[in-house]
């Protein structure tokens, strides 16, 4: 692992050590500063001449910041003689503008993903992406992880009975059925309409059995939590013994935190793709961390092994 380098951007330097240990490996040394109008400075204060580099910087708000700090940072490897410039990126921005939805709108996470390679990424390994085809607007080999057998495991070792799965929209039904599985639970979907864009949505139709069973939400990204507390409200009327809820990208922005402390939620279960500074960390949320899995694939990376087979080993392992 010698000719391996992991640096770290300003957005999530504590998951970032985490990766470091897991890999035995040390930080590189890099100065990332601002200048007093606010432009981005990046200094690296050792070597990379044909090593193989990680930058551990996710997207997450505020976006602009870290995204242009993570094109610096890659650009700064590439001028520096880099072997390869790997970009591990736990919370993909934009990720939600990943298709036009009218007439004259762009699609940003496009524009995002031609950033990153025009800068100099080669390779780009991402955690649960909101939308799959966004691993098709890059024309580099894209690593895609999945965090639900963490999530998985959680709830396994809680002991809970009667459970059921439920999706929060029709669109993460996928992602539904694949944390079910992993859990032997049977599957809900709640079905949501609404009338014109930009209106809240209103719940349809609750599809499945859930009377007198734990209902756990499971979604990728909880913003605002305005579609995960409906959803939990929606069930506790149905009748459930219980509501968790669990995502992998807790952004947490405007009312979110204030929203789930009085909802029916008891718990949300989140990973540290995304640091949540103290005020987002009530008793309610718990936080699992992502930085071995990061850290098994980076290692994989290096070594050139697969890294589909990691997520299969893990499902493996929990399936046995």
């Amino acid at each position: 692992m010698r000719d391996l380098a992991l640096i770290s951007g300003t957005a999530n330097p504590t998951l970032a050590r985490r990766v470091a240990t897991y890999l035995d490996v040390p930080l590189l040394e890099a100065v990332v500063a601002r200048y007093p109008d606010g432009e981005i400075e990046v200094r690296l204060e050792e070597s990379v001449r044909g090593r193989d580099c990680f930058i551990l910087q996710p997207t997450c708000p505020p976006v602009h910041d870290h995204l242009l700090e993570l094109l610096v940072l890659a650009d700064a490897l590439r001028r520096a003689s880099a072997a390869r410039v790997t970009a591990v990126v736990p919370y993909f921005g934009y990720a939600r503008q990943d298709r036009k939805t009218g007439a004259r709108e762009p699609v940003t996470a496009k524009l995002v993903a031609n950033l990153m390679v025009r800068a100099g990424v080669q390779h780009l390994l991402a955690l649960d992406l909101h939308a799959g085809q966004i691993s098709g607007f890059f024309d580099i080999p894209l690593d895609h992880l999945g965090a639900r057998m963490l999530l998985a495991d959680y709830f396994l070792h809680k002991g809970l009975r009667n459970v059921v799965v439920v999706s929060p929209d029709v669109g993460g039904v996928r992602r539904a059925r694949e944390f079910a599985q992993v859990l032997g639970a049977p599957l809900a979907i709640i079905d949501k309409r609404r009338d014109r864009p930009n209106q809240v949505a209103e719940v349809v139709h609750v599809i499945g059995k859930v009377y007198r069973r734990t209902a756990i939400l499971v979604d990728d990204i909880v913003d605002t939590a305005g579609t995960l507390v409906r959803a939990a409200e929606t069930l506790a009327r149905r009748g459930v013994t219980e509501v968790y809820a669990c995502c992998t990208h807790p952004v947490l922005s405007g009312p979110a935190v204030e929203r789930i402390a009085s909802s029916p939620i008891r718990e949300l279960v989140v990973t540290d793709s995304i640091p949540l500074p103290p005020h987002k960390r009530p008793d309610r949320i718990r936080v699992v961390s992502v930085a071995r899995l990061l850290a098994d694939a980076i290692t994989r990376v290096h070594v050139r092994s697969s890294v589909s087979e990691l997520a299969e080993e893990r499902l493996a392992a929990e399936l046995v």
